[in-house]
């Protein structure tokens, strides 16, 4: 384990290579699994925010289950999470014309319509946190077999976990966290 500030970080994050492959899952995190996206307490208002902007991408299964369940909802854990199309994909799926999964609060994104990226769950994946009184725990999620040639990817490319998703970190815990981070890296390289 590493600790970094009042972070405890799994030693995988910088042991272990991982890039999204599109191409091989067509963005099955988000159609796959038995809930939704966790969403952070701070989330809840910026969704709530948004989703004028966030509706028109999305497909008239997931405006119905936004509509009948809420922007959000509590899950079976107590934690707030996306609400789910007939308890399978995220109700915030869209699909590109290949038919891959995506985030509709990405392309609102990416469209310039907001600037707020996604819940920072999704932007980290696979990288898990797990909140603590006294720290968070950051860990590497593994899905076998759904995300094997993410791994596969990641080995070819020689990216580790905490490279890939270098953005997103910085965005949850900051430019400072990272750089500490990146030095532990290193010297664990070494």
């Amino acid at each position: 384990m590493i600790q970094v500030a009042n972070t405890i970080i799994s030693e995988d994050i910088v042991e272990r290579d991982f890039v999204c492959n599109l191409s091989a899952c067509k963005g099955a995190c988000c159609i796959e699994g038995d809930a939704g996206a966790p969403i952070e307490e701070r989330e809840l208002n910026i969704m709530k925010r948004i989703y004028p902007e966030v509706a028109p991408y999305l497909t008239e299964e997931g405006k119905r289950a936004i509509e009948e369940q809420g922007i959000y909802v509590k899950g079976e854990d107590g934690e707030w999470e996306t609400p789910l199309i007939n308890g399978g994909e995220c109700a915030y799926v869209v699909r590109n014309e290949k038919g891959w999964a995506l985030c509709a609060i990405e392309q609102a994104y990416n469209d310039k319509k907001i600037e707020w990226k996604k819940p920072i769950s999704c932007h980290l994946y696979p990288i898990r946190l797990q909140e603590y009184s006294s720290f968070t725990a950051v860990n590497y999620h593994r899905w076998s077999p759904i995300c094997d040639e993410a791994c596969t990817l990641g080995k070819e490319l020689e990216m580790p976990i905490y490279k890939f998703v270098k953005e997103a970190l910085i965005r949850k815990f900051g430019e400072e966290w990272y750089k500490e981070l990146e030095l532990i890296a290193e010297h664990l390289k070494k």
